[in-house]
C-alpha cells in the first residue's frame, strides 16, 4: 500500500524529512509518496503530515496566508498523524508565548522559543524515548523548551525537561530527528512503533 505523505515546505529541512518518511514507511512494509506543500488544497489528500523547523513566526504567517492552517487542523481532527519538529512544534503548540506566532493549538503544551540557546549552543544527546528500545540520537538546534504539559503525554525528556510529546495523532519534538539516519521518530509518529 502506498501512503500519501505531505511535508509542509514553507521552511526547514524538507528533503531530509521526506527521506526519513520514505525510510520509515519502507521499514514498515509500506511505500510513501511525499509531496512538498506550499499552498492550500494538498493537505486534504495526505494520509500523514510533517511540519519541519525553521522560523516559527514566518511559518505561522505563511500557513495562515496560504490557507494551509485550517487544513492542518482538519487533518488532526480526522485523527491523521502529524510530526511537528522544533519550530513546527512551536506553531503546533497551544501557546508559544509569542504574539508573532498564531498557534494551531494541536498539542496541549506551552513552549518557549530558542530556550536551549543559540545556534552555537547546538548539541546532540542520546534520548530514551517511550516506544523506542534504544536511545535516539537527538540533535538540538535553537530548540524550544516545552513548558507546561496539559493533556499531552511526555515521550522523552532531557535534563528533566520534556523534549518529545504526543497529543492524540500529533507527535512533537524540540529536536530535529531528520538530521540523523535514524528514522525511528518518524516511525513512532506515523506507524506507532
Amino acid at each position: 500500500m502506498s501512503l500519501d505523505a505531505g511535508v509542509i515546505a514553507v521552511q526547514g529541512d524538507v528533503s531530509e524529512h521526506a527521506d526519513a518518511i520514505r525510510r520509515a514507511a519502507a521499514a514498515h512494509g509500506e511505500t510513501a509518496e511525499v509531496t512538498e506543500i506550499r499552498q492550500s488544497g494538498v493537505v486534504p489528500d495526505c494520509d500523514l503530515l510533517c511540519m519541519p523547523g525553521g522560523e516559527s513566526s514566518a511559518i505561522s504567517r505563511l500557513l495562515q496566508s496560504e490557507g494551509i492552517a485550517p487544513e492542518i487542523r482538519s487533518h488532526v481532527a480526522d485523527g491523521k498523524p502529524i510530526l511537528a519538529t522544533c519550530a513546527g512544534l512551536i506553531v503546533a503548540a497551544a501557546d508559544a508565548g509569542d504574539d508573532r506566532v498564531e498557534n494551531l493549538e494541536l498539542v496541549d503544551v506551552t513552549v518557549q522559543r530558542n530556550a536551549f540557546g543559540r545556534q552555537k549552543d547546538s548539541f546532540e544527546a542520546p534520548l530514551d524515548v517511550t516506544g523506542l528500545g534504544d536511545p535516539f540520537p537527538a540533535v538540538f538546534i535553537r530548540a524550544p523548551l516545552i513548558g507546561d504539559v496539559g493533556e499531552a503525554e511526555v515521550l522523552a525528556a532531557w535534563d528533566g525537561r520534556p523534549v518529545a510529546v504526543r497529543d492524540g495523532p500529533v507527535v512533537g519534538t524540540s529536536f530535529h530527528p531528520e538530521l540523523t539516519p535514524d528514522d525511528r521518530i518518524h516511525g513512532l509518529a506515523f506507524f506507532g512503533d
